[in-house]
């Protein structure tokens, strides 16, 4: 069964060349946007991007992100999708993971439509079941027919977009991870897209989705978190926590 465990994380950066702009802060230290800058000396600043963050989810668990932007909201996803490594606190997550964190993060240029396929499926299937009726689904699901054996640094921006959305939904994970609901296309294939979209997600164990908008939140999700400056605001029933991040208590 999927599970994800968050134990009280964190994680800084540092900014150089900073030494302008953070000397307006009293006392060397504040804030700017939503994140907590330290200053450091020597032009260097700490930002404090995540600070003490834990919840824990469970299989069926979708759980909405809110926040600001610069809230810490996609470098929480970074964090559990292994990119970013935190300084305090650990992550324990049990199951085969998806992060679509960008669309078209990934794809080969130098490759065909189906080469980017087939990788993609063999990133997402470690243990290597992936069939050529798979591929050929998938493919056929594109519409890009001829096009997906020529090199995608010849496609088209519809064309890639296209390619993009189909290979960063391909296979099937138990802990899905989202910054933003995604689509694709032109009208025409944007129906289809949703359609596809939703069953991926649905088909998941866990969910993670990073949005700001309520109704996606609303409509997907069962929990809620309000990240504010890095820290967890409010962690709890979806219309609790909206409602408290609307109303900015």
């Amino acid at each position: 069964m999927p599970r994800i465990v968050v134990d009280n994380v964190s994680i800084s950066y540092p900014v150089y060349g900073t030494g302008g702009g953070i000397s307006k802060l009293r006392s060397g230290a504040g804030s700017v946007g939503s994140r907590r800058i330290s200053r450091s000396g020597f032009g260097v600043s700490q930002v404090q991007a995540l600070d003490k963050i834990a919840f824990a989810l469970e299989d069926g668990d979708r759980l909405g992100l809110i926040g600001r932007n610069g809230s810490g909201k996609s470098t929480l996803l970074r964090v559990l999708s292994g990119i970013y490594q935190p300084d305090g606190g650990h992550v324990l997550i049990s199951g085969r993971m998806s992060a679509v964190l960008e669309i078209g993060l990934g794809i080969r240029h130098e490759a065909t439509g189906f080469q980017n396929i087939k990788l993609r499926l063999l990133a997402t299937n470690p243990a290597g079941e992936v069939t050529d009726e798979l591929i050929e689904r998938l493919a056929a699901f594109t519409e890009l027919g001829e096009f997906l054996h020529m090199p995608v640094r010849t496609y088209s921006r519809g064309m890639l977009t296209r390619l993009a959305f189909t290979t960063a939904t391909a296979g099937q994970p138990e802990i899905l991870i989202l910054d933003e609901w995604i689509g694709a296309g032109d009208m025409a294939f944007q129906k289809k897209a949703q359609t596809h979209m939703q069953n991926f997600v649905d088909g998941a164990g866990i969910v993670i989705i990073a949005s700001h908008n309520a109704a996606l939140i609303r409509n997907i999700c069962n929990k809620a978190a309000w990240i504010d400056r890095g820290s967890m605001r409010m962690l709890g029933d979806v219309e609790e926590v909206l409602a408290a991040y609307e109303s900015g208590s």
